[in-house]
């Protein structure tokens, strides 16, 4: 059982590498690599997308790895690979983000990338530290999760999904903001699970021990 990391230059995997490798041992989910050769991903059981920073930047950045999307999308659409996307790596499942410039995200989930907008105008943009879960729909990979759930948030933009179905869990900043979503053998969340301690590992357990 191999779970592959995608490596793009977008973000600093050390964290998240060691929460998978952690939670791996524990449950008996194989190895873990981070990898930016499609070879890799072809043969991965699994694949993790991550993401920091504007979404056209990462889209840029992904795409610019030669044959590394295609070997994404082959995995998870022709083989049906379990799929995560975390931070910008699960907005880039939208059809659209909406940051600085429209930009054309994989449409593995329909809807759209905006911005934040609080309805209390106190609260700053980003949205960053702890905020509680809540829960819409169950979902193998929230096993042993709550409503009340700490998540660690660090973001201006958030997916707004087209079909209510696959929004997860979100949480509420001035208003609802989108935490995880799914649909068949992908599944995203806004929030950092490698810093979001018992719930984000928790979630990492599960998604190498979910069998979509």
């Amino acid at each position: 059982m191999l779970t592959v990391l995608v490596d793009y230059d977008s973000g600093n995997l050390h964290s998240a590498e060691k929460a998978f490798q952690r939670m791996a041992a524990e449950v008996g989910g194989g190895d873990v690599l981070v990898s930016s050769r499609p070879e890799d991903v072809a043969r991965a059981d699994r694949i993790v997308l991550p993401g920091d920073g504007a979404f056209p930047a990462c889209r840029k950045a992904l795409g610019s790895y030669g044959g590394l999307f295609e070997a994404i999308e082959e995995a998870v659409h022709s083989r049906a690979r379990p799929f995560l996307g975390i931070c910008v790596g699960m907005q880039m499942m939208a059809t659209w983000g909406r940051e600085y410039t429209d930009t054309a995200g994989f449409d593995w989930i329909g809807g759209e990338v905006v911005r934040i907008t609080p309805a209390d105008a106190t609260l700053k943009v980003p949205h960053m530290g702890w905020n509680d879960l809540v829960l819409d729909r169950p979902h193998p990979v929230l096993a042993g999760i709550s409503t009340g759930d700490h998540a660690y948030f660090v973001h201006s933009y958030h997916f707004k999904v087209a079909d209510p179905a696959h929004l997860l869990a979100h949480c509420d900043y001035g208003g609802p903001i989108t935490a995880i979503i799914g649909r068949a053998n992908m599944v995203g969340t806004q929030f950092h699970p490698e810093k979001s301690q018992a719930a984000g590992l928790r979630l990492i357990a599960n998604f190498l021990r979910w069998n979509p």
